[in-house]
């Protein structure tokens, strides 16, 4: 799958909050080097916590993390955005699933 090198943005609102280069794909993620822009500090501990209730396995609480991390990031491919995304960052390293159609809310 031709993702290697391809540069993925994570915006939120009008403010860059990075950039991801993609260095392995291991379907259905792709992983790469983060590189934090100006919007980063604004979201950052949300993507601290996320992690966190993720490794403590506490589900209910991930879930609201990761709908805020929606709330406030977009994720956008060479191609455009994508609608639906679940993306992890820690430290310089990022790593995300997307979807070219809106998640099964069920």
């Amino acid at each position: 799958m031709g993702f290697e090198g391809d540069v993925w943005q994570v915006r939120g609102g009008r403010e860059p909050v990075g950039e991801i280069v993609i260095d392995e794909a291991d379907f259905p993620w792709l992983h790469g080097t983060f590189t934090p822009g100006p919007g980063f500090a604004g979201v950052r501990d949300l993507f601290a916590r996320e992690l966190v209730l993720a490794d403590a396995e506490d589900w209910e609480a991930w879930e609201e993390i990761q709908a805020e991390i929606c709330r406030q990031v977009s994720l956008i491919s060479p191609d455009g955005p994508v609608p639906e995304f679940l993306l992890h960052i820690e430290g310089d390293r990022a790593w995300f699933r997307w979807s070219d159609e809106p998640f099964d809310k069920e």
